[in-house]
């Protein structure tokens, strides 16, 4: 460490916001970078729509099922040490999603891969939180939300260059870059960890019966296209997996270590943020799963057109995020949340005019940049909440939390994909995804508007403290 404490200071708070983003950003961008190689996927492994919602689906089963457990572990067993295990897991997955045989194998190492993606996301933003302070904090949520919630955005670019120029399995053998790139940092950042305890106990029981109750209604949802609702290989999960949450939520509330805190939700910025997170994140991953899959197979683009016509939001979102954290973090949240989901509502909207043939500029583009804008607007200020309102010890569970109801809204929202568009993507079927998309965004400004607080000076009420609601 350097004599000078403030270059020190600058540097730790450097390497934890790039070792902190760069692990988010791998894991975010595993979520959906899929989604343009989806029909390459289907050609050469087969399995039509179902396998295709599977890929995605068994991913974000296992690591919104998991990461809660993650949560825990990153604040019992350190921060640095549990993403080091996590980093490791994710470079072995991904190479074994790229080395995959057959669609049944592609989606038990997506599962495997989601177990080692949930071992990533609550230690590094909680490193954030541990280390910035005060307005720098706001700053770097909102650095940190852009670049992560950009890689939603972003990642069919990377997966249509990657179908387009070479092979599907590149987006998986790609993540060993970052993974190397990242190592070295992870290792100097140690000195962060605390020394765990002993008598520490992690939830098994409470992330198994997530799983289940998880796997079950997405198992069901996904089944009904082709089996119908009668068929017991339908109903029979979808009732598995109900049991399995209401024992979950029992369970839960009273086991003396639980992976979800329930009296967490007692806060009123942090429930009611969630509740938000839920239609958001939900509505962003169903919208852009299905016009991935309309830009192909309906208007014909290829894959690198189709990630290259998705491209405006992400850029808006890399520009205007952290200026917006800042501001946020100024001004308190509730107005950007509630403002920022309305506007990519109307950018969703704007999109009942695609037809075939496409018309890109005139039909695409101007959703595109108006969904942006909005999400600029939204991510940062949301995040900056719901970790506000918690206090700076349980910044782990608090991070693991959110980002598994963000994981979960996807997993369920793309399980429906079926049952919105039909068997297969058309355009009457983009037109319905469209708006429920759109509906979801709006629940989600209306529960921003409703239920978050902004305490003094424009800081989230309860910021730091978990002061109930």
């Amino acid at each position: 460490m350097s004599g000078n404490p403030g270059a020190a200071a600058s540097r730790l708070e450097r390497r934890v916001l790039y070792v902190a983003i760069v692990a988010s950003f791998m894991v975010f961008l595993d979520g959906s970078v899929v989604n343009l190689a989806l029909p390459a996927i289907n050609r050469e492994l087969g399995g039509g729509l179902v396998v295709q919602q599977w890929v995605v689906d068994a991913y974000l089963l296992t690591l919104g099922g998991l990461i809660l457990v993650a949560g825990s572990l990153s604040d019992q067993f350190g921060r640095v040490r549990v993403l080091q295990w996590g980093l490791g897991g994710f470079t072995a997955t991904s190479v074994l999603c790229g080395l995959a045989w057959s669609g049944e194998s592609l989606i038990l190492a997506r599962g495997l891969q989601g177990v080692a993606g949930a071992l990533l996301v609550p230690g590094s933003l909680a490193l954030i939180v541990s280390v910035f302070k005060g307005a720098a904090q706001s700053l770097a949520i909102g650095r940190w939300s852009a670049w992560t919630s950009g890689a939603i955005v972003a990642a069919p670019l990377l997966g249509g260059l990657s179908v387009d120029l070479l092979t599907w399995r590149l987006i998986f053998f790609l993540n060993v870059v970052p993974a190397a790139a990242v190592w070295p940092f992870l290792r100097k950042l140690r000195e962060l960890d605390l020394p765990h305890s002993p008598d520490s106990r992690i939830d098994v029981a409470g992330a198994l019966l997530a799983v289940v109750g998880l796997g079950g209604p997405v198992y069901a949802f996904i089944s009904r296209g082709s089996l119908g609702w009668g068929s017991p290989q339908v109903w029979l999960p979808l009732a598995t997996g109900v049991l399995a949450l209401t024992v979950f939520l029992v369970h839960e509330a009273r086991t003396p270590a639980p992976m979800m805190p329930l009296r967490l939700f007692a806060v009123r910025n942090f429930a009611w943020g969630n509740i938000a997170t839920t239609a958001i994140y939900g509505a962003v991953s169903l919208g852009f799963f299905v016009l991935g899959l309309f830009l192909q197979q309906v208007a014909g683009l290829g894959a690198t057109a189709a990630g290259l016509a998705m491209l405006p939001s992400t850029l808006i979102l890399l520009l205007l995020s952290s200026r917006i954290g800042a501001l946020a973090g100024r001004f308190g949240p509730r107005w950007f949340m509630t403002g920022g989901p309305l506007l990519c509502a109307a950018g969703f909207l704007l999109l009942l005019g695609v037809d075939v043939p496409l018309d890109y500029p005139d039909m695409v583009l101007p959703g595109l940049l108006v969904f942006g804008l909005g999400l600029a607007i939204t991510v940062a200020p949301l995040t900056a909440a719901i970790l506000g309102a918690v206090a700076a010890e349980e910044a782990g569970i608090g991070s693991a939390i959110n980002n598994a109801v963000a994981r979960i809204a996807g997993l369920v929202a793309i399980s429906f994909a079926g049952l919105i568009t039909g068997s297969a993507v058309t355009t009457p079927g983009l037109h319905a995804t469209v708006a429920v998309t759109a509906a979801l965004l709006i629940v989600g400004a209306l529960a921003s508007a409703v239920g978050i607080r902004n305490g003094p000076r424009g800081e989230p009420d309860g910021a730091a403290r978990g002061t109930a609601g």
